[in-house]
């Protein structure tokens, strides 16, 4: 299985008010009221049955304009380098994205959405209905995010926030 290629066709786009990395959100907990829509393509607007029922969802998408994957980078949160796979970090090997954002309405293959982090123009790969009941879990630990004082995330978490290495 190692090298093997897995390929993944989206099934939309994601539009938002987003255009730069720059000035985007980090985490849709820090987009609240940024609004957007992800428009499904008509072949798969059938599986969007019964999903205006969850508050929320999770999107999976492609970044796709992160840069070359890295795996050693620099948190938005920290001055130190972790590992990728520790890190919420578009930089990766496989360019996933995963975002829990509120689902407002459905008009057809429309999908409107709230606290949406994701840059405008994002290829959609599925969609997943969140759910407390098997989703919500009270973690133990946060790894080295456990150290940052919740103002230091708030503060370095909005729109404002600039990073000279985006």
């Amino acid at each position: 299985m190692r090298g093997a290629s897995v390929k993944y066709m989206p099934i939309g786009v994601i539009h938002s008010c987003h255009t730069e990395a720059k000035a985007t959100p980090i985490q849709p907990v820090y987009a609240a009221g940024c609004a957007g829509r992800a428009e499904i393509f008509p072949e798969y607007a059938e599986g969007l049955t019964d999903l205006e029922g969850f508050s929320h969802i999770y999107l999976l998408y492609h970044f796709h304009k992160a840069g070359p994957p890295r795996l050693k980078v620099k948190p938005f949160l920290d001055e130190v380098e972790r590992g990728v796979f520790a890190a919420r970090t578009p930089f990766r090997p496989n360019p996933l994205g995963l975002s829990i954002v509120r689902l407002l309405r459905r008009e057809g293959n429309l999908l409107f959405l709230d606290s949406v982090d994701i840059l405008d123009g994002t290829p959609l790969l599925d969609i997943k209905p969140y759910t407390a009941r098997f989703d919500r879990i009270d973690t133990l630990s946060n790894g080295w995010q456990d150290a940052l004082s919740e103002k230091a995330v708030a503060e370095r978490s909005q729109r404002e926030y600039k990073r000279s290495d985006l």
